[in-house]
Order: C-alpha cells, then sequence, then structure tokens
C-alpha cells in the first residue's frame, strides 16, 4: 500500500504553497503503511509565530483552489507554534522551527519513503536557533 495519486497531488499542491510563503526545510513522507487515518505528512516550519500562521493560510488557500480540498480538522492556530492541517488523505504540520527542533518529527517518520517534492518546493535551510 502507498499514498494514492490524491495525496501526493495535495502533498506537492501544500509544498509549493508553503514554500511560496517561505517556508522551511518543506518534507513529505508516505505513511501510508504506518498508518491507516492518511497516506501522508507534510513537514515544514518557520522561524516565527506570524510566518506559520502565514504559511498555514496559504497551504490552506491554495489547497482549496487547486485541488477542492478542506481540512476535515485545523488544530493549534491560536498559538502559532505548530498547527496541524488534516485533509484526510494528507496531514500538514507547520511548526515553529523551535518546535520543530524539540518534537523531531523527521526521526519518528524517517523510515517512510519519502514522497518527491515538485523543484523549487523544498523551502529554504532552517535559521538557525543561535542567530
Amino acid at each position: 500500500m502507498t499514498a494514492t495519486d490524491r495525496a501526493v497531488e495535495l502533498v506537492q499542491v501544500a509544498a509549493e504553497a508553503a514554500s511560496d510563503k517561505l517556508g522551511q526545510e518543506i518534507i513529505a513522507y508516505d505513511v501510508s503503511e504506518q498508518l491507516m487515518i492518511t497516506d501522508a505528512f507534510v513537514l515544514c516550519s518557520a522561524p516565527n509565530d506570524r510566518q506559520v500562521r502565514a504559511i498555514v493560510d496559504e497551504v490552506e488557500d491554495q489547497l482549496r483552489i487547486k485541488s477542492g480540498a478542506k481540512p476535515v480538522r485545523r488544530e493549534g492556530e491560536r498559538d502559532g507554534r505548530w498547527v496541524l492541517l488534516d485533509y484526510a488523505e494528507i496531514i500538514v504540520h507547520v511548526q515553529h522551527e523551535e518546535e520543530r527542533g524539540f518534537y523531531g518529527l523527521e526521526r519518528l517518520w524517517k523510515d517512510c519513503p519519502e514522497i518527491e517534492l515538485p523543484e523549487g518546493s523544498r523551502g529554504a535551510e532552517r535559521t538557525p536557533l543561535n542567530e
């Protein structure tokens, strides 16, 4: 079992949207064999709460416009530190860089296959925390 074509399409739209709003280190994993609730995770971070919210808004807008997708659930919006957008087929995690470093979702899902993202949709390198 692998991610559906629809899930991969949603991942690519989400990654492009996050990159357009200067998301950092965008990566996607096919988690369909590990989880029954979704096919893919998109991970992204930003250096501040405001940027997290801007990325979340753009991801939602572009998924609605380009794919007709609306989130089933949205969590963490108030704090702007870690927002989760659940689209059933995919889940988008937009984290403040401190949360991303602390929780290390990449370490949890590193054994899952990575989903290739379009050129220019992987975002910038994360800002070092000591700067």
